[in-house]
């Protein structure tokens, strides 16, 4: 695992001569980056599965009815096609079902089935109790100064773009 954290520390290639908003750009993105491949790894090593598919089954948890497929590429940011391979393999699985979408025939809808919830659910607080745990060395005023402070930046950055003229 050494070797996939030091491949996402982009903040090892700053100086103090870069400017303060790169160099906390890049410590940001490096900390998603390591928690991500933490995760990954985690996932993989308890549960033998990706983060693509627990992605796949938190949108569906968070959405009981279920969630047509296209929804769920949108949701998760990727292809028909990569939403196609995960679903056929957590159908295969028994952990979701595909069925006709109530106003559309033709669309198909996802959900998880009995056994994909109890599964996602002990995935979901594993998950959890990891970024509690990445989180621990922080205190709960720092979570708190820290949450604010994204808050602020994520706003900002939101802000829709003027263009130049």
């Amino acid at each position: 695992m050494t070797g996939a954290i030091e491949a996402v520390d982009l903040e090892s290639r700053t100086t103090l001569d870069d400017h303060l908003s790169l160099r906390v750009w890049l410590r940001l993105l490096s900390c998603a980056n390591l928690i991500e491949a933490r995760t990954r790894v985690r996932l993989r090593d308890e549960f033998a599965t990706t983060l693509g598919r627990f992605d796949l089954m938190a949108q569906l948890e968070r959405s009981p009815a279920g969630l047509q497929m296209n929804e769920l590429g949108r949701r998760l940011m990727v292809t028909g096609g990569n939403v196609t391979r995960l679903t056929d393999q957590l159908e295969s699985e028994g952990l979701v079902m595909r069925e006709p979408a109530p106003k559309d025939r033709r669309a198909l809808r996802v959900r998880l089935t009995n056994l994909g919830r109890r599964t996602f659910g002990a995935m979901a607080r594993r998950h959890e109790e990891w970024i509690v745990e990445t989180f621990g060395a922080l205190t709960r005023r720092e979570r708190l100064l820290l949450y604010g402070v994204l808050a602020k930046l994520k706003a900002n950055a939101a802000r829709p773009e003027r263009s130049a003229r």
